[in-house]
């Protein structure tokens, strides 16, 4: 077996790993209540900020790319990589110190607001692999498999930088501050 496929290997167990791992550790957290804490309630605003930089920033590393700039479109994604770690620190520390908000809206609206909840959840969950997977391909140097890989990925992780962002403008009016 050869370095390169070494390397392949070991990196396919660390996407599993952490692929698992991640959402389980945030549902754990998430589930969490840090005993007398001060509810951090400055955060979703902050951390919706943040997603609505991600999605600005994809769409930019995508122009880069396609413009031939290839640091700056490596710098983006590092960039939006960073910012989506932020945001998950932010997001489970806020729900470790606060209690949930039920949204307070009625009829249809009630209905388009679970649906892109839900959406942003699970899609928020399978962007993790596809993620890591088209990072990966970079790393091993097979940029034909980076730029299929990114066709899937770039769509959903923008779809959920921008549904964390209508989620928190859908919610914030019924945050108890």
């Amino acid at each position: 077996m050869g370095v390169l496929a070494k390397d392949e290997k070991k990196i396919k167990i660390w996407i599993t790993v952490l692929s698992i791992a991640i959402p389980l550790v945030v549902a754990f957290l998430f589930g969490y209540k840090i005993p007398d804490a001060e509810p951090l309630t400055f955060l979703p605003p902050i951390y919706a900020g943040i997603n609505g930089l991600t999605a600005v920033l994809l769409i930019v590393a995508v122009t880069a790319i396609k413009n031939g700039k290839r640091k700056l479109h490596q710098n983006l994604m590092m960039t939006c990589i960073a910012l989506s770690v932020l945001f998950l620190a932010m997001y489970v520390a806020y729900h470790m110190t606060a209690t949930s908000t039920s949204f307070g809206g009625e009829g249809m609206i009630r209905y388009v607001y679970f649906f892109i909840l839900l959406s942003h959840i699970v899609l928020s969950i399978v962007i993790i692999p596809l993620v890591l997977i088209t990072y990966s391909k970079t790393y091993l140097n097979d940029f034909e498999s980076h730029r299929l890989w990114a066709k899937y990925t770039f769509p959903i992780w923008l779809y959920v930088a921008v549904t964390g962002v209508v989620v928190y403008l859908m919610i914030s009016p019924y945050y108890v501050h």
